[in-house]
């Protein structure tokens, strides 16, 4: 008899630089749902790429959190601080393609454009994240600028270059990539989505501080943890056109997606941790049960 396909495998992966809210609440939950109606497997990763602004309590306080929803999970769970080295080898991979480059303008350099070109009625195209499109470092710095700071090594980030990663892929522009969505987009896409990666522009692969991006480190994860579904909030759909431009690059395997609705606080954005929005060890305190809390997010 022919051996039987693996199970598949969902995951939650939140990153702790904050107490989980009412919309992680969501996602955890309808992935391990998900995994325990198809017989799959239900996976913990830590994303803790920055530590600039992680913090151990707030990793205790995901497990706590998780564990007092009823979830269980796999161990050993993956801290992506633990597998820089995967990551370095997959740009370095991306490297030897060609199809990535140093930038060395700042963060405060670009926005500072930004605000520039804003301020004489210059229309400055943005990402679907809402930031100002990266124009390139010509665009903001002059040529022997820029040969100066590469000359003394100054700090620099690495960007895809996008139009060499799709070169790579026959220059077909993302019309060739896709992937299947059994959720919706925030227009309600659904079913197989041409994805276009030209959307975001350069995005960067990785800086001097941190040496890898969520782009790049999320789908090394997904592919080495062998994810099959990736369930997540409605907030990352555009971001996924990104995640196939990389899976495509360095051979990786597409995942199944699914975007979910968002929890919307009262102002009608979604909940965010640096914003402070409840927290689930709030209203654990305040003495809900879990069972209240997942009648709230509509479960």
């Amino acid at each position: 008899m022919p051996d039987s396909p693996p199970p598949p495998v969902f995951r939650f992966a939140p990153s702790p630089n904050g107490r989980l809210h009412l919309g992680h609440a969501l996602s955890a939950l309808l992935n391990a749902e998900m995994a325990r109606a198809a017989g799959g497997r239900f996976l913990l990763r830590i994303e803790d790429i920055d530590g600039t602004r992680t913090r151990p309590e707030f990793e205790a306080g995901i497990y706590e959190d998780l564990a007092w929803l009823g979830l269980t999970w796999e161990s050993p769970v993956r801290r992506q601080s633990e597998h820089f080295d995967a990551y370095r080898a997959a740009l370095d991979r991306l490297s030897a393609l060609g199809v990535v480059a140093p930038s060395y303008a700042t963060r405060r350099e670009i926005a500072e454009w930004a605000a520039a070109a804003a301020g004489t009625g210059e229309s400055v195209p943005r990402d679907p994240d809402g930031a100002p499109l990266f124009p390139g470092d010509a665009a903001m710095l002059p040529a022997d600028e820029i040969a100066s700071r590469r000359r003394l090594g100054a700090p620099s980030a690495l960007r895809l270059d996008l139009p060499a990663a799709l070169a790579r892929l026959g220059g077909a522009g993302g019309e060739a990539l896709f992937w299947d969505e059994t959720g919706a987009g925030p227009h309600g896409e659904t079913g197989r989505i041409a994805a276009d990666p030209a959307a975001w522009g350069p995005v960067v692969l990785a800086r001097k501080e941190v040496p890898t991006s969520y782009h790049l480190s999320v789908v090394v994860d997904d592919a080495l943890q062998g994810v099959t579904h990736v369930v997540r909030g409605r907030d990352l759909f555009a971001a996924t056109s990104v995640h196939r431009l990389l899976q495509a690059l360095l051979g990786l395997p597409a995942s199944l997606y699914h975007h979910h609705r968002l929890i919307l606080g009262d102002d009608g954005r979604k909940l965010s941790k640096s914003r402070g929005d409840t927290s689930l060890a709030a209203l654990r305190a305040a003495g809900l049960t879990a069972a209240e809390v997942r009648a709230m997010v509509g479960l």
